[in-house]
Order: structure tokens, then sequence, then C-alpha cells
């Protein structure tokens, strides 16, 4: 379910980008023996709304253009509340913090329709040169985008701290 770089554009409130669409439907095919969505299918999903992020910070396709690329390096997530077969999802993003290498990226899954916390999600982004697959600074102008919409929070489990 990969998403188009000219899809829905979303709403920024709060420091949050919000989407009007539903990201995906909990699929049989995703859902365990509880009958409930599958713990490693939220990673999936979570996975998707990046997809849908990267071109709203100018990263993704944009980003490759230029022969860099992003890697998650770190990745924490909960499960709050059980999303069943059928149930709409949606999602919202949001950029904690940033320095010349690094992002950090915070999603929250939801019930679509209802809106209640399903999971959150956080991760930390490198930037990458294709090539050399080493880690590389992000351009000036993605640099400057995400000093417009980043809240400078610290997340809750990671850290933008190198560590030893």
């Amino acid at each position: 379910m990969p998403f188009v770089e000219d899809g829905e554009k979303p709403a920024l409130v709060d420091g949050w980008f919000r989407w009007q669409g539903e990201l995906a439907r909990v699929t049989r095919a995703w859902c365990d023996n509880n009958n409930h969505l599958n713990m490693g299918y939220y990673l999936v999903i979570f996975d998707y709304q990046t997809d849908r992020l990267w071109p709203v910070l100018g990263i993704g396709g944009a980003l490759r253009a230029r022969g860099l690329t992003t890697f998650a390096v770190e990745s924490w997530l909960d499960y709050q509340r059980e999303m069943l077969e059928h149930d709409p999802l949606g999602s919202e993003s949001r950029v904690l913090d940033f320095d010349d290498k690094r992002l950090m990226v915070e999603h929250r899954m939801f019930h679509h329709t209802e809106g209640w916390t399903t999971s959150m999600n956080e991760v930390l982004y490198l930037c990458v040169d294709a090539t050399t697959r080493k880690v590389a600074k992000w351009p000036e102008d993605v640099r400057a985008r995400f000093a417009e919409v980043a809240v400078r929070q610290d997340a809750r489990r990671l850290t933008m701290k190198r560590r030893a």
C-alpha cells in the first residue's frame, strides 16, 4: 500500500500532520488467533504512515532523487487498545526533533471514526547516502522544513543522543 507522492495533503494541527482519509482497514490476514490486529502489523501500518508523511516533509522521492534516503535505526511502540477486523485505521504524525543527520518522528494510530488511540510509535531516522550507505547530512532545505514543523519535544522512550 505505498502512497503516491501527490496524494491527500494533511492539515497541520498543534504540530500533528492529520489526514482526513483512512490509512487502512484491518484485514483478516492481519489478525491473529485472538481476532485482533496482530502485533507485527502495527509496525507495518506505522511504516505506511511514514510513507504518507515523507512527501510532506520534502523527503521520500525528492530525497532519493538527490542520492539520499532514510534508514530507521530505532523504533518503539505501545499497544493501548485492540483493533478488530474491518476497523478503520487513522494515523497522524509529528516531527519531535531533528539535527544535521537525525530525525525523530512520533506517529499515533487511532480508530478512524471513533477517534480513540490504539497505538503510539516513535522512530529515529538517519539521513543516508544511498550510494555509500553512510550517514549523511540532511540538505539545507530539508532541515529548514523540519524547523518549520518540529515541536522540539523529547520522545517518551527514544533519544536523539548518540549511544556509545
